[in-house]
């Protein structure tokens, strides 16, 4: 049976998008450590209209980071169809990873947010705060079971109380990057 076409924000205001976003759950990822807690994302609007992506997670008690850069795919649509491209390995960023970005949900005061992509591979439930209201969590897993996302995947990310405000010691080494890809 074919999926059903998934429905996209439009008119996303990018502006009001940026800054700082706290992952609340999503697919577990081979890019992400499977023990990896405080996991947030942080977007910056560059001059040229791209998007500068810092992803951190910390495991282990030190902090992981990706940076990349996402831009819409289709520049002339108004659906919320970003795509992201990051270099990996972290510690030598040599090889392009590009994947989509798409933007399913999010609320009128762009507080929390359903983002994720064609074959339903990923999900992230992303909030301005560190926790979510059970309630609103709870739409959100809704409005993917709707896009006919399997939830049963869907995994709540360990937040602190308050979130790590500093870098915290890096993961020089990248070996978080090496243990995700391993499945560790």
């Amino acid at each position: 049976m074919a999926k059903k076409t998934m429905d996209v924000v439009k008119g996303l205001d990018l502006q009001r998008y940026m800054g700082r976003w706290y992952e609340i759950a999503s697919f577990p990822s081979r890019f992400q450590p499977k023990n990896g807690e405080n996991t947030r994302a942080t977007y910056t609007l560059r001059d040229d209209g791209t998007v500068h992506v810092l992803n951190e997670t910390w495991s282990d008690g030190k902090r992981g980071s990706i940076e990349g850069t996402a831009y819409k795919a289709d520049p002339s649509s108004d659906e919320a169809k970003l795509k992201v491209k990051f270099y990996v390995p972290p510690f030598l960023p040599i090889i392009p990873v590009t994947g989509d970005y798409w933007v399913l949900y999010i609320d009128e005061d762009y507080q929390y947010a359903l983002i994720g992509q064609p074959s339903r591979s990923y999900l992230w439930i992303l909030s301005r705060e560190s926790h979510l209201d059970d309630e609103i969590y709870n739409q959100l897993v809704q409005k993917a079971k709707d896009e006919e996302y399997d939830v049963s995947k869907l995994h709540k990310t360990p937040q602190s109380d308050p979130p790590p405000e500093e870098e915290g010691p890096k993961d020089t080494k990248g070996i978080w990057w090496f243990k995700s890809i391993l499945g560790m």
